[in-house]
């Protein structure tokens, strides 16, 4: 009986189940960027190495799970001496503190915004973080189906400790920073999980 009673339901869920898709993220539009600014000019910059593990409904991205890795030392701010200066430990202190993370908690629609609440990791420290992406749909050059997500927020660098202690710092960086992010991808279907059998294959071929 309760098998019977399921059944309904588990039809039910089957579609939505269907509609899950991998983002996969189009590196030559995507910025994953900031904008830093100081008492007399603006700096922007961006990571130039990252990887993103998207996956959901490509019609709302309700619930969907959202995961970005950043590598602390792949900064850019076009110039070279600024960069070294913002890996060290008066900045981001890359060797210690490798990587940036940000992990959703909650993904949800509201009209054509995309708000989604996750806990962001930098320089040692998490926070609760929620960004409201503007979300677009269309088409690319070669006319693929093609979607994106843009979201700019401002973002306080002493919350993290950046720059905390760096005396350039605190005599003309501005503690405010804004995040400017872009992403730019296409859905896919998810990759088949491996079988097992073709798995214990290989170990087998190995051990030969």
């Amino acid at each position: 009986m309760r098998l019977q009673a399921l059944l309904p339901a588990l039809l039910l869920a089957l579609p939505a189940m269907a509609q899950i898709r991998v983002f996969r993220v189009d590196d030559n539009h995507t910025v994953l960027g900031f904008k830093a600014s100081t008492l007399l000019f603006d700096v922007p910059g961006r990571f130039t190495k990252y990887k993103t593990d998207i996956q959901g409904d490509p019609a709302t991205l309700e619930g969907a799970k959202i995961r970005i890795e950043l590598e602390t030392k792949s900064i850019n701010t076009a110039n070279r001496t600024r960069d070294d200066h913002l890996r060290t430990a008066d900045f981001f202190d890359a060797a210690k503190y490798p990587k940036i993370t940000f992990t959703s908690q909650e993904v949800r629609k509201e009209g054509d915004r995309l708000k989604v609440r996750g806990t962001l990791t930098m320089h040692g420290v998490s926070k609760e973080l929620d960004l409201s992406f503007v979300a677009a749909e269309g088409m690319n050059g070669a006319g693929a189906p093609t979607w994106s997500y843009r979201a700019t927020m401002p973002l306080d660098r002493l919350d993290f400790g950046v720059g905390a202690e760096s005396v350039a710092a605190k005599i003309s960086l501005k503690k405010q920073v804004e995040l400017e992010l872009l992403l730019v991808g296409f859905f896919e279907e998810p990759a088949p999980p491996a079988k097992q059998g073709a798995t214990a294959g290989k170990k087998a071929t190995a051990k030969k």
